[in-house]
């Protein structure tokens, strides 16, 4: 390593030797320079070698130390104190909560025992008689009813298509004196719009709407337009259409999507 930094007389990277030969020659040619900074250029590149190895070496001991770190860090659980706040207190004038509703009054009612076959004696429990069948509820057990209780709570009817919009039923709504009326109504309320006429608009505009379960026109609007005034125009028109005799599914009024074209032809 001392040879490295001051090399002997006979290297020829010695400085001292170095001057001596280059010192009636060209020094700007780059066998001086080589040879005078070769010491050092070998010194530096030795440095970094040394460096990128132990670098090297302690890398995966830095990472390993790192991760137990973190993981640590994980671990640890953090115990935190949360203190409540008392309740507010009660207001004495509030009124309090109603009462929940009373159950529904227990409704006398008779066993029935349907007859079962089997290959044993079993005994028999003795039905009760048709005056007391015609009497009361015929139910799975036999109790004894309330006062005033004659008759088994029932269960509303739910409509299992309430709300629903159908595009085809069984029963189609339609106009007040069918397909035909429809059309000359249309006809005859229909006024084909200046601009449209003046800049030569003609066509078919597809209007969207729904006929409740009631008959009613509701929720209209354009499918498909062409300008010009047309499209206010038809849906002016149907908007104000009277009700409609409302569609039927299984029996049930319904309400139903439905879209017609309005046609405009200048004439």
């Amino acid at each position: 390593m001392a040879e490295l930094f001051s090399p002997p007389w006979d290297d020829a990277t010695n400085p001292d030797r170095t001057e001596i030969v280059f010192e009636h020659r060209n020094k700007a040619y780059g066998a001086y320079l080589l040879r005078k900074g070769y010491n050092k250029t070998t010194a530096t590149a030795l440095v970094i070698s040394v460096a990128v190895f132990t670098l090297a070496i302690c890398t995966p001991v830095i990472l390993r130390m790192i991760k137990s770190a973190d993981i640590d860090k994980i671990d640890r659980t953090t115990e935190v104190t949360v203190e409540l706040k008392e309740p507010p207190p009660l207001d004495k004038n509030e009124p309090p909560p109603p009462p929940p509703p009373p159950p529904p009054p227990t409704i006398e009612t008779v066993k029935f025992t349907p007859p079962v076959v089997v290959d044993r004696e079993v005994e028999e429990e003795q039905p009760p008689p048709q005056e007391k069948l015609s009497d009361t509820n015929v139910g799975v057990v036999t109790q004894e009813g309330e006062e005033g209780a004659t008759e088994l709570p029932t269960e509303p009817v739910v409509d299992p298509d309430e709300g629903k919009v159908f595009t085809y039923v069984e029963e189609m709504p339609t106009f007040p004196g069918g397909e035909g009326e429809f059309y000359g109504y249309l006809k005859k309320n229909i006024k084909y719009p200046p601009m449209a006429r003046e800049n030569g608009i003609q066509g078919k505009v597809y209007i969207s709407f729904v006929v409740d379960k009631d008959g009613n026109i509701k929720d209209v609007k354009m499918a498909r337009g062409i300008g010009g005034g047309c499209d206010e125009e038809a849906l002016r028109v149907i908007k104000n259409m009277p009700s409609w005799k409302p569609g039927k599914q299984n029996g049930r009024s319904v309400a139903v999507s439905y879209t017609v074209p309005v046609n405009f032809t200048l004439q």
